[in-house]
């Protein structure tokens, strides 16, 4: 009995001073039987996985959900190759690229890819997709070689040909000594000669039948650059007196005409740039031989 008081005692004490609830002692001293605690009300940090699963689900799937996404471009402005051929040379067939296949994808290949796409009630974005390029193949059929690779007529260059050298005959005797505008009626040539040795060569034509040029050896009397005849009022550039009235000087009809025309005397030359030369080379004095 006493015993049992002692333990009771001992208990109240040690109730106190750890702070716990107050414990009932049975009539027989001991302690009374053992009984779960009263749950307490569940804090934020308590709540069972369960309870908050229902709201999270909604975002965690709308977290995890693709995002939608456009089509990849297989072919697109810019690209190159012959992929880019046999898409012009499919959409030709179907009378929607009216160019020859170039390998460009340029605006009038997007052009013409979005046509297809809106006659196939596709995205119209002129960019070739998977779903694009699929449907052109199920309305085409493979082009072939000559589609892809359309022969273009290239210009032919003309080969150029140089202007066959004309034959100079051989100069007249009298043209081989001393400084000599040696002049064929033959071949219709001027040929300037130093010594015999030829320095330069030209066109040149005479007068007509009732206005024949001389024949026979003369001197250069005086020159004239930009002379005007006093009879007929036209210009003679560049001119070379030789006989009276009679020069050697550039023919614009000449340049012009050619050999359908013909002078009142003169000796005319086709070339300015030659005659010019020659003018400031030949000097009052020089000998002129003209013949047949």
């Amino acid at each position: 009995m006493h015993k049992g008081r002692a333990v009771a005692a001992g208990l109240l004490v040690l109730a106190v001073t750890t702070g716990c609830k107050t414990i009932t002692i049975t009539p027989n001293g001991g302690l009374p039987p053992s009984t779960a605690p009263a749950p307490s009300m569940p804090g934020r940090a308590d709540v069972l996985p369960a309870q908050t699963a229902h709201k999270e689900l909604p975002r965690r799937a709308q977290a995890t959900k693709a995002p939608r996404r456009t089509a990849k471009p297989v072919l697109a402005q810019g690209s190159r190759g012959p992929r880019v051929r046999e898409l012009q040379a499919r959409l030709a067939q179907l009378s929607l690229f009216r160019r020859k296949p170039t390998g460009f994808y340029g605006r009038q290949t997007a052009a013409s890819v979005a046509a297809f796409q809106r006659k196939r009630g596709l995205p119209c974005t002129g960019t070739l997709d998977r779903a694009t390029w699929h449907a052109l193949h199920s309305s085409t059929r493979p082009p072939t070689r000559a589609e892809t690779h359309p022969h273009t007529k290239k210009t032919a260059k003309k080969p150029t040909r140089k202007p066959a050298k004309k034959r100079v005959p051989r100069p007249d005797a009298r043209c081989m000594t001393g400084r000599v505008l040696c002049i064929s009626k033959r071949s219709n040539t001027l040929t300037w000669m130093v010594d015999g040795k030829v320095r330069s060569t030209m066109d040149v034509r005479f007068g007509a039948q009732y206005t024949p040029t001389r024949e026979g050896t003369f001197r250069i009397a005086f020159k004239s650059r930009s002379h005007v005849s006093s009879i007929y009022h036209t210009p003679m550039p560049y001119a070379m007196f030789f006989s009276g009235g009679q020069a050697v000087h550039y023919s614009p009809d000449f340049a012009a005409h050619g050999y359908q025309g013909a002078s009142h005397g003169c000796v005319n030359v086709r070339h300015k740039s030659r005659i010019a030369a020659l003018f400031q080379q030949v000097t009052p004095g020089d000998k002129v031989v003209i013949y047949k």
